[in-house]
């Protein structure tokens, strides 16, 4: 390995005039003063012989004097830029007005009880609101009162099966470092101290509503330094006692490194399943322990070397449910006796559809004795859902949905809500249709709306399509496409996608979207492989070795849309976030001349190096490792901050990054920005290469303010690339 540290090496400087002028060439929305200085380092390693350039490697410290003088900067240099695009207030107006609509969410219900999460017009974020079998109905967490800066989110939270306590688990600052809480429905307080470590915590309450079982991180002591995040522990605990007396639930194989657990005990307090995967790996290890005494000792059923994913209960009915990938890429359900959960045991009760993926079940009860199973699928990223009888599985129709769109809640009455029994609540969305709640009764066959997204929207009219493509191997994939009713002729675009860890996207109401099309541009949601659109074969085609698959899949999105007639590549732009910023980072070093505009949020960009920092250990399932030289060898294939070439006029570029984030480390996003600075010929007032930066906020949930004030710059910089005038 050679390292150069001198004080001086060659430094970004204002980028050669673009040679090309075309609708996306806008000189009023212009970078007047050169990129910042940022020192290229000589710094080549040799790994298992491949040798990798690193030149921004001292920008991966955040602390560093250099790196914090470069980032304000950026800042200033960025800030400029942005309060300078042409219609940037127009359009924040017109998100705030869209996601003015609100949202409401599918109840879940709780001895009579009705707990449910609503966002009404203005508010910032949704609240919890508890309804009384009265009707009587009020609020029993809002996180803006808790902190009335927003910066206070509701990561998670369960009602104990009395309805009486409620479990919930707050973070700030979007560090998604969540602390459990305990609070007395009736009262609104909390019944004893918060617990904290509970990020990513699951929780299940044993009946009677004294005691649960959950998952926490160990100490900071207990593990070594930089690893607390990556060793957690399952603990049954008593309400009102310190968390440092908490039984220790136990098991063979149980706690290996980086496993998160899920843990889920039978109504009738009978059973413990725990489940585990490896990081994000798609393998599930499944243990159950039948309850009672004081000595929990949990049996394996599945371990990582089976190699399948499974999702398991112990119904009411007395029956241990497998919702498994077991012989069945789309998922199938299984059933056995809980005391003889070996899979030599397993009796499948529904099988595997070859057209769809089945996501979820419920056990549907009516006030006859008639008992259903509810099974959501998705085909083809769509939406629907089957009944099977419970007993032997039979198919006994289906329940008819709104239209083509999402299911986003999925649930039933619990036992001790006689009066709601035959009942199935969907929450919904479509690509038009904010989230609401419908409501499915068994004794109809009807589903009516329930209740609606709490504000009025005016929602542009637009015409949706879901159409079909073929990549670059022959494989068909499917996108949706919104686009003014009227369109003709090319028109700006953005394409956005995910394709990775097995994740779906689906059609939603989204407000960057709608807005976009409301300005007269197209809006492409493509189902990429390495997502889970078509079962985990789709999503093993997109990953580690098959990663290319994914990029081909957008470049042949795009190809389509212009070979439509819809949009062409000085009118295209690409968007995405985490794993979606590596898609579009990617994308944007493998084809520049594809794309016109680009923004990637929260990225991963050097492929070489994610393990090193926040939660990336845990993705080495989903990427590989550069500890294997095989695996380097895919990674340096399209690590997006490896592949970038002088003399190369790069689109323009706005990278997003959240300073709080503890997922995606923003040292990938300044590399890079630092990389295409020094790299690309493209005129900096035409083909920016900007970085964003915000603190107080990270990876996941933020308040509605901010979510406005974020599209509103990634829209209007998109917009000024790609000649969408906005209003």
């Amino acid at each position: 390995m050679a390292a150069d540290r001198r004080s001086s090496a060659g430094v970004a400087g204002p980028a050669r005039a673009a040679t090309t002028t075309g609708p996306g060439d806008v000189t009023s929305a212009r970078v007047d003063a050169p990129y910042p200085d940022a020192l290229r380092l000589d710094l080549v390693e040799d790994l298992h012989g491949h040798r990798v350039a690193d030149p921004y490697r001292w920008l991966e410290d955040a602390d560093d004097p250099r790196t914090r003088e470069w980032s304000a900067a950026q800042d200033a240099v960025t800030g400029a830029h942005l309060e300078r695009l042409p219609g940037r207030d127009g359009l924040a107006a017109t998100l705030t007005a869209l996601l003015s609509a609100g949202s409401v969410s599918a109840p879940l219900w709780r001895a009579g009880r009705r707990f449910a999460t609503r966002r009404e017009p203005g508010q910032e974020h949704a609240v919890l609101l508890v309804r009384e079998p009265d009707g009587a109905e009020r609020v029993l967490l809002d996180p803006v009162a808790l902190d009335p800066s927003g910066l206070t989110t509701l990561d998670a939270w369960v009602p104990d099966l009395e309805g009486r306590r409620l479990a919930y688990q707050l973070s700030s600052g979007g560090d998604e470092h969540s602390v459990l809480h305990v609070l007395d429905v009736s009262t609104g307080h909390d019944v004893e101290a918060p617990i904290d470590r509970c990020r990513y915590s699951d929780v299940s309450w044993l009946p009677g509503g004294e005691e649960f079982v959950y998952v926490r991180m160990v100490d900071e002591d207990e593990a070594p330094p930089g690893q607390q995040a990556f060793h957690r522990r399952i603990w049954r605990h008593r309400v009102g006692t310190p968390a440092d007396t908490d039984e220790l639930v136990d098991g063979p194989g149980l706690y290996d490194e980086h496993t998160y657990y899920g843990v889920q005990v039978s109504r009738d307090g009978g059973w413990l399943v725990v489940t585990g995967n490896v990081g994000t790996a798609r393998r599930d290890s499944v243990w159950i322990a039948e309850l009672g005494g004081t000595d929990v000792k949990l049996a394996p059923v599945l371990t990582q070397a089976d190699d399948v994913q499974c999702h398991a209960w112990v119904e009411r009915d007395g029956r241990l449910y497998l919702h498994t990938t077991d012989g069945a890429p789309r998922w199938r359900l299984a059933v056995t006796d809980p005391r003889t959960p070996e899979r030599e045991h397993w009796r499948e009760l529904v099988a595997e559809d070859p057209g769809s993926v089945l996501q979820a079940v419920r056990r549907l009860e009516a006030p006859d004795g008639t008992v259903l199973l509810a099974l959501a699928r998705a085909r083809h990223a769509v939406a629907e859902v089957a009944l099977h009888d419970a007993a032997d599985g039979t198919p006994r129709g289906t329940v008819p949905l709104p239209g083509t769109g999402s299911l986003i809640g999925f649930s039933v009455a619990d036992r001790d809500t006689p009066a709601e029994a035959g009942r199935l609540w969907l929450g919904w969305t479509d690509l038009v249709t904010p989230p609401e709640v419908h409501r499915f009764d068994l004794a109809t066959g009807e589903t009516l709306r329930e209740e609606a997204a709490p504000g009025a929207v005016d929602l542009p009219t637009v015409r949706s399509e879901q159409r079909e493509f073929t990549s670059a191997d022959g494989t068909t994939v499917r996108m949706f496409v919104l686009s003014p009713p009227d369109a003709r002729g090319a028109r700006p675009a953005l394409v956005t996608g995910y394709g990775g860890f097995g994740i779906s996207r689906e059609p939603a109401y989204t407000a960057s979207a709608l807005a976009w099309v409301a300005a007269g541009g197209v809006y492409a949601l493509v189902s990429l492989r390495g997502g889970g659109e078509e079962g985990e074969e789709w999503h093993l085609a997109g990953n580690r070795a098959h990663k290319q698959n994914v990029f081909d899949d957008l470049h042949a999105a795009a190809e389509a849309l212009i070979d439509a007639g819809d949009t062409a590549a000085d009118r295209l732009a690409i968007m995405g976030g985490s794993n979606g910023g590596l898609l579009v980072g990617a994308a944007l070093t493998q084809r520049p001349d594809l794309y016109r505009a680009v923004v990637c949020s929260a990225p991963l960009l050097d492929m070489v190096r994610y393990e090193e920092f926040s939660l990336g250990r845990t993705w080495n399932d989903e990427y590989g490792t550069a500890a294997d030289p095989d695996e380097l060898g895919w990674l340096l294939s399209y690590s997006p901050y490896h592949h970038v070439r002088d003399g190369v006029a790069y689109p323009a570029v706005l990278f997003t990054v959240f300073d709080s984030d503890t997922r995606v480390d923003p040292l990938h996003a300044r590399k890079m920005c630092a990389a295409l600075q020094h790299a690309t010929t493209g005129d900096p007032r035409t083909h920016p290469v900007l970085i964003r930066r915000e603190t107080d906020v990270g990876h996941g949930a933020r308040s509605v303010s901010r979510t406005v004030a974020l599209a509103a710059d990634q829209l209007s910089f998109l917009a000024a690339h790609t000649g969408l005038e906005l209003s």
